[in-house]
């Protein structure tokens, strides 16, 4: 149970808030979350980044006096690189605009944000309706969150959860590289490795309003997630990566050539020479594996330093900036 020190409003009010939402195709909900977040973080500035909706989101959005800012590459994560790069605050509420998270939480998000000195704190959903979190992407969700819980740790049971609030040296040293949905992936991903102070804290997570569609696609967007998840661990754990590879080429080389050894010691001959020339090429490919795996640890190891002194480095509040 994360233990919450006390944090006054003034505190608080303090602090730049900025509550980021990027949007496609969001006209049903953009109004409702709109007065919810301003109604619970009266202090904040509302970000609403339209990204190419064909409906009345930007509209709407302005309408209800958000700031609305467009992004023309298409996807989730190009949308949330965007805001990190352009908006500058104290502290930042990333949530998706299509109603189903709890506005009225999000103070005691800051609060506990700011009251710990975290960089990071991420939204785990509790729902017991059906129709909210639906199995596909429940088991989905779970079968993610536990490969990168086992690769990386343990931090995040709903590392998918589209409801942050991130520190300002949290938000301007993460790279942000991927284009979709997997973006989540990618900050779970990064506060982890860099062992960035962070706590997640369960939140109810609702129904989508009637009209309004889930742009999530369970196979189509599980399968990058798990691309991504891939690719973060050939490059943040390249030895275990290559080298379990190169151990796996090794052992198939002993297969194939324990029987031709015994040959050879029997008799002298190597009767199957193909074989024993694949075997050979198979141990020289793994044992090149294993070496490029050390190599390419060394280099990821300096990149994490790097990376770990730029999130030293930067600043966590506009004002000392």
């Amino acid at each position: 149970m994360l233990k919450v020190s006390s944090v006054t409003s003034s505190e608080i009010a303090g602090k730049s808030i900025a509550v980021l939402l990027p949007c496609f195709n969001e006209s049903v909900t953009i109004a409702q979350v709109i007065d919810d977040f301003r109604e619970a973080l009266p202090t904040a500035r509302i970000f609403v980044y339209d990204n190419n909706s064909t409906d009345m989101t930007a509209e709407i959005a302005e309408d209800r006096d958000a700031i609305v800012r467009h992004e023309l590459r298409q996807g989730k994560g190009n949308v949330v690189r965007r805001m990190f790069s352009d908006i500058d605050a104290d502290v930042y509420v990333l949530v998706d605009g299509d109603d189903t998270y709890q506005a009225d939480i999000a103070p005691h998000l800051v609060q506990v944000l700011i009251s710990d000195d975290l960089d990071m704190i991420n939204a785990a959903r509790v729902t017991a309706l059906p129709g909210a979190y639906r199995p596909g992407h429940r088991f989905g969700n779970f079968l993610l969150s536990t490969i990168v819980q086992i690769i990386f740790g343990r931090n995040f049971e709903d590392m998918l959860s589209g409801y942050k609030v991130l520190s300002r040296r949290f938000v301007k040293s993460f790279p942000a590289m991927s284009s979709g949905f997997e973006i989540e992936t990618e900050i779970a991903v990064h506060a982890l490795e860099l062992r960035i102070p962070c706590a997640e804290i369960k939140t109810d997570y609702s129904d989508r309003p009637p009209g309004s569609a889930s742009k999530l696609r369970t196979f189509r967007d599980g399968f990058r997630i798990l691309l991504l998840i891939l690719r973060l661990v050939r490059d943040e754990r390249p030895f275990p990566f290559f080298g379990s590879i190169g151990v796996f080429l090794c052992l198939a080389a002993l297969v194939a050539g324990i029987p031709l050894i015994g040959t050879y010691i029997q008799t002298g001959l190597v009767p199957r020479v193909p074989t024993a020339i694949l075997s050979v090429g198979l141990v020289m490919l793994g044992v090149l594996f294993i070496f490029t795996g050390l190599i390419l640890d060394l280099t990821t190891r300096t990149r994490r330093e790097m990376k770990r002194l730029i999130y030293l480095s930067t600043s966590k509040n506009v004002s000392n900036v």
